[in-house]
């Protein structure tokens, strides 16, 4: 193939709108859209993920306002840009239908439905610290080391979030 052919193929693959380097702006997370900055133009509404489904699955990566993103163009569409690349993520948020996960500097949140994975936590260590055995000489009264399950619900907490 000569090359003139070979720059002609080339030139019709060229995209019309390329992938470009933009400033987070604002960062919506109940929609799953940001706004960004490029040194010229304020874009709004560009997805962080390259489809929001309303059945209930989704999966977000939130980016940190003032942080550096990579937007890309859907079909080449100025009007429907998302996010394809972070320099900085705050937070992280999977949802597949009633089960959730969602990492930020908060914590970790795991959810089914209503019920989450911190509240079984304090759940169970509770019921642990107000245990009682029966023993040759009759029941225990107290639990001689209550205070380490104590410290563990505490770590928990910290480390689990509830929403």
């Amino acid at each position: 193939m000569d090359k003139a052919l070979q720059d002609a193929f080339r030139q019709l693959k060229k995209r019309g709108v390329s992938t470009f380097v933009a400033k987070v702006v604002s960062v919506e997370k109940t929609k799953g859209i940001c706004t960004v900055y490029d040194d010229e133009i304020e874009y709004d509404d560009v997805a962080l993920s390259a489809t929001i489904e309303e059945n209930g699955k989704r999966f977000f990566l939130f980016p940190k306002v003032g942080s550096f993103v990579l937007v890309s163009p859907v079909e080449e569409d100025l009007h429907r840009l998302y996010v394809e690349y972070f320099s900085e993520i705050e937070s992280f948020d999977l949802q597949i239908e009633d089960a959730r996960m969602q990492i930020d500097n908060d914590g970790f949140l795991f959810k089914k439905e209503n019920e989450t994975l911190k509240a079984l936590m304090v759940d169970l260590l509770e019921a642990i610290e107000v245990m009682r055995f029966t023993t040759r000489s009759g029941p225990t009264i107290k639990l001689l080391n209550k205070i380490q399950f104590t410290d563990i619900k505490n770590r928990f907490k910290e480390f689990l979030k509830d929403n």
